[in-house]
């Protein structure tokens, strides 16, 4: 692999995990801790809409680099990016919202099987 295709599988990689980070941090902003026991939902939205951008601004910032320009793009590249950053999401709100739960509900000595 040259040097280009590394840059886009580390960006894919970085991708993933900042669109899955507002859903495993229990921190608001990823600094503050929580009022209460849980940070609400509508941090963990805005959290994620912030990441959005951050790395939007990032992929322009590595195609400039990259490049030497910026391709004009049409809002339906936006509604793209913004759909994929949502499905690389998918496992943390899985986490968060679901698996978390039932591992926790299960008692140590339970089997695999739940029974």
């Amino acid at each position: 692999m040259n040097t280009l295709q590394w840059v886009a599988v580390v960006y894919i990689a970085v991708l993933i995990l900042a669109a899955n980070l507002p859903w495993i941090t229990r921190r608001i902003l990823f600094v503050l801790p929580p009022r209460g026991k849980e940070k609400g939902a509508a941090w963990r939205v805005l959290e994620w809409a912030l990441l959005y951008g951050l790395m939007l601004g990032l992929g322009m910032g590595l195609e400039r680099y990259l490049t030497g320009t910026l391709h004009p793009q049409g809002g339906g590249f936006y509604a793209i990016t913004l759909m994929l950053f949502a499905v690389f999401a998918f496992p943390g709100f899985v986490y968060q919202y679901d698996l978390r739960r039932h591992l926790m509900r299960r008692t140590p000595g339970e089997g695999a099987a739940g029974g």
